[in-house]
Order: structure tokens, then sequence, then C-alpha cells
């Protein structure tokens, strides 16, 4: 059940945003638009609700609920950067907007954004434990929580990796720029 939950507010965040976008842009409804990006992160709070009503109700935590957290504290780090790029794409193509803008491909300032946007994964992550901490105290019992406690690991794992295999590796082996000629 909670996973179609998931899955029905992952299908919601992208229609909401989508309608959004189109009142804006395409219909010029700058302020009906707005309203609805507005309410893009309530979608978030419906899968809030429906994790902390199950989890009150006696269920057993499943890699369902630790999926929940995970979806809550990363759509609460990157929601606002995945309406930007969504934002820019739209106005380029149905307001004669600039081009979009790419993330920088070397230097300095592609490993920038790589610290940046290992920074959102971070707070991501502490969103998402934060809830699973939070659900784990509501339930208030281990074996019933045990899940939780292992995707809190999970997470910190795929933190440690992505720190690795990115912001770190662009800090140390910064891209270079193809030399021409």
């Amino acid at each position: 059940m909670l996973v179609a939950v998931i899955v029905g507010c992952e299908v919601a965040f992208w229609v909401v945003l989508l309608a959004g976008l189109i009142a804006r842009y395409p219909l010029r409804r700058p302020r009906l638009g707005a309203a609805l990006l507005l309410a893009v992160p309530a979608v978030d709070l419906v899968l809030l609700a429906a994790t902390t009503i199950d989890l009150r109700r006696g269920g057993t935590a499943t890699a369902a609920h630790g999926l929940a957290a995970a979806y809550l504290g990363f759509s609460v780090a990157f929601g606002h950067s995945m309406v930007r790029w969504a934002d820019q794409r739209f106005a380029h193509r149905f307001a004669g907007g600039p081009p979009p803008q790419r993330p920088p491909r070397y230097g300095l300032a592609r490993t920038r954004h790589e610290w940046r946007e290992w920074g959102k994964g971070m707070l991501g992550w502490a969103v998402a434990c934060a809830v699973l901490l939070g659900c784990i105290a509501l339930v208030g019992d281990d074996e019933r929580t045990a899940e939780l406690w292992a995707w809190i690991w999970r997470l910190s794992l795929v933190m440690a990796a992505w720190l690795v295999f990115w912001p770190l590796a662009y800090t140390v082996f910064p891209k270079r720029a193809p030399r021409d000629g």
C-alpha cells in the first residue's frame, strides 16, 4: 500500500509541476502557475502523513517506509533545483527565455558544482535520517523499526560513495578542458 502512495506522490509531484509550468508559460497565467508550483511541496506532506499513519496503526517498518523517508529527504533537498531546471526549459521553449544553463564541465567551476550537489545530497540525507529517527521514536519498538535503522546505514553509505566518487575525485583529479590543436 505504501509503495503505491510513494509512486502516486512521485507522479503527483511531476503532474503538479507540469501543470504549474503549463499555466505559467503556454497559458500565460503566471499567478495560477506560481500557486501550482507552491503546491508541489504539499505532495511531500501527503507522503509523510501516509508513512506516519501506517506506523502509528501498528505496522512494521519495511523497505517502503525507508524509501518514503529517502524520497522526502531528497525531495526537500533537490525539489527547488528540479523546479528551477524545469522552469528554465519551459521559459526557453514557450516564453523566449535564454537557453537553460548547463553545469560547468571543467576545472574549478566543475569541482564547486560537484561539492554543491553533494551538499544538497547531505541536506537530503539529514532530512531523511531525521524522518527515520522520528519514525523510530514514534513507534518505540526496536523489532518493528529495524528496517529504518538499516535505511540510515544505507543512505550513509550512498553519501560516502558519492563523496568519494564525485566531489573528492573532482577535487583531486579536476577534469580539464580538451586542448585544441
